[in-house]
């Protein structure tokens, strides 16, 4: 048997294997199948190469289900995409086009740029049959098998680019950003018009996300791997802090570290002193960092300056991920937490109108990720002490001072929201009890909670805790989240100047009766994740992980995407598109 035949007849016994097998990739590839709506072109193809193609193809359709709508948490079939993609053309050959074929082995290779792996698609592999197919006339089966392959690399990386390539909700089964508002169907179709047009590079350029925070972040990306590739940089020596009016080995070490980063100016000539430029250029990077910002060097800050830049490539190619994840969501009017960044922020429009600083919860206790609708506000709010804070925080302050509870304005209640006296409880043996405080300035929510329905008891409210803004790192809460100024965006969800303006709200509070009013229009909120930002210079900025949420993203982005082999016998292949390409 011929190298020629030995390669296809082996890629095309592995995908038939792989196709029945099936569903193994489109479970991490977010997004929902087509609709059968579409004719199925039905005729026989007029073609030997559609006819090896449709029989490779036909006799696993009854592997598949009927094609579902879209629904909840439904992932497509990158098998069953393949499959309709040829059943629609009458399965007439896709990569007849060498240049096409080409275009999509560069294309594959600059995948590097949006943070994923090249290989990950097989390029050698397909690089190293193209040179086969163009060196002898293949069989119909041959040029068959090679033609599906293309086709089902070509849709994975583009799926990949679109949505992501880990599937979130593997990570975290409350997961439940669905695609509302995007059919997935047009992204598909957008990519096999590319293709019908042989213009497979405008496929690519289309797939990922078009938002200027995106394009940032692969800009910084491209400028880490510069820093990498130049040695890294420069090693700050740590076991002392760094202060201001010392000078020395390690402060020209610290210099030179800051003025790599792009925050101190590249100096005349050598210097080891610690001057004002070097407080100055200390202190925006402690604020970049989340670090408190006292222009002194510490060991936080140190430790930070001396992140290898590996890690920081690592950690602009996982939020890139979460990019491909949820910026298809940020469209119209909505409300972001940034819960890693400690903030939150209004849209309208898709411009970001108003800002404020937020405390969220303790990494015990974190805040979860999901999405959701703002429907009304809940003025004057009684706090209903939720049971695991009851258990673990207010029991031991009761048990120790007997009046905390009325210091406190809290009542206990029993099953059926009888108060109780609190002097006959056995604080030790406390079953059947709730504790509820009432509204007022030193309620536990202040004075305004913000309502969106979930599962987890979480809102964004007001806090008389509000020294703890002035916090670098603000994972201080029991979950919900703490907004510094509330009232604001409270005034701005209504959107009604003339009943519910800064006087309207006021004079809503003064009554002191605990009231909820519906909002109306309902608002979407979205809990995030992010661990870089956009300075605003637009360079991006690193946050601390304080969920440790990002090593299991980087984990499944690194492992290699499910797709069949293209061996090869004998020899290495030797790669087409050049380069080879680090993660």
């Amino acid at each position: 048997m011929g190298q020629l035949t030995r390669l296809f007849v082996i890629s095309r016994v592995f995908f038939m294997v792989f196709l029945i097998s099936g569903a193994a990739f489109g479970e991490s590839s977010p997004i929902v199948p087509a609709s059968p709506e579409t004719t199925v072109l039905s005729a026989a193809p007029d073609d030997v190469v559609g006819q090896a193609i449709q029989a490779v193809l036909e006799p696993l359709k009854s592997a598949f289900p009927p094609l579902l709508t879209a629904r909840k948490h439904q992932r497509v079939d990158i098998s069953r995409v393949v499959m309709d993609f040829y059943s629609h053309r009458n399965y007439r050959a896709a990569w007849t086009n060498g240049r096409d074929v080409t275009q999509l082995l560069k294309s594959l290779n600059d995948t590097q740029i949006d943070g994923l792996i090249p290989e990950d698609y097989r390029i050698h592999e397909l690089a190293q049959a193209q040179l086969a197919m163009q060196a002898t006339a293949p069989t119909p089966t041959q040029s068959a098998a090679f033609d599906i392959a293309l086709t089902r690399t070509y849709i994975t990386a583009l799926l990949q680019l679109r949505r992501g390539k880990v599937d979130p909700s593997r990570l975290d089964f409350h997961w439940n950003f669905d695609p509302v508002g995007v059919d997935p169907r047009e992204d598909v179709n957008s990519f096999f018009t590319a293709l019908d047009d042989h213009d497979v590079a405008r496929g690519f350029a289309q797939a990922p996300p078009q938002e200027a925070v995106y394009r940032s972040m692969r800009e910084a990306l491209a400028q880490l791997r510069q820093v990498r590739d130049a040695g890294g940089w420069p090693k700050v020596t740590e076991g002392q802090s760094l202060k201001p009016g010392m000078n020395g080995t390690a402060v020209a070490q610290l210099r030179a570290r800051l003025t790599a980063g792009g925050y101190l100016a590249t100096p005349k000539s050598k210097r080891n002193d610690y001057d004002d430029s070097v407080i100055a250029a200390v202190k925006k990077y402690q604020t970049e960092q989340y670090l408190g910002a006292d222009g002194v060097a510490g060991a936080a800050t140190l430790a930070a300056l001396n992140v290898p830049v590996e890690a920081r490539i690592d950690q602009v190619r996982v939020n890139m991920e979460r990019a491909r994840w949820l910026l298809y969501k940020l469209q119209g009017t909505f409300v972001v937490v940034d819960i890693a960044g400690y903030k939150v922020a209004l849209y309208r429009d898709g411009q970001p109108i108003w800002r404020s600083r937020v405390q969220v919860g303790k990494p015990f206790r974190s805040t979860p990720v999901f999405q959701s609708e703002i429907t009304y506000i809940t003025f004057n709010p009684t706090w209903t002490v939720p049971p695991t804070i009851l258990v673990k925080d207010m029991l031991p302050k009761i048990q120790q001072n007997p009046d905390y509870l009325a210091a406190n304005r809290i009542r206990a209640l029993d099953r059926e929201g009888h108060v109780l006296d609190p002097s006959g409880i056995d604080w030790y043996n406390a079953r059947g009890i709730t504790l509820r405080q009432d509204a007022g300035p030193e309620n536990s929510l202040g004075q305004v909670v913000i309502r969106f329905p979930n599962d987890y008891a979480i809102y964004l409210h007001d806090t008389p805790h509000r020294e703890l803004f002035a916090k670098s790192m603000r994972a201080t809460s029991s979950g919900c989240i703490r907004v510094e100024n509330p009232l604001q965006l409270v005034e701005l969800l209504f959107n009604d100047p003339v009943r519910w303006n800064s006087e309207g709200i006021q004079k809503q509070l003064a009554n002191g009766k605990t009231e909820n009013i519906k909002l109306p229009v309902k608002i979407p909120v979205l809990l995030a994740y992010w661990t870089v930002d956009l300075s605003k210079e637009g360079r991006v900025t690193f946050k601390p992980d304080v969920y440790g949420y990002d090593s299991p993203v980087l984990r499944q982005l690194n492992l290699p995407s499910k797709l069949p082999a293209l061996e090869l016998p004998g020899g290495e292949s030797t790669l087409v598109v050049t380069g080879q390409s680090k993660p």
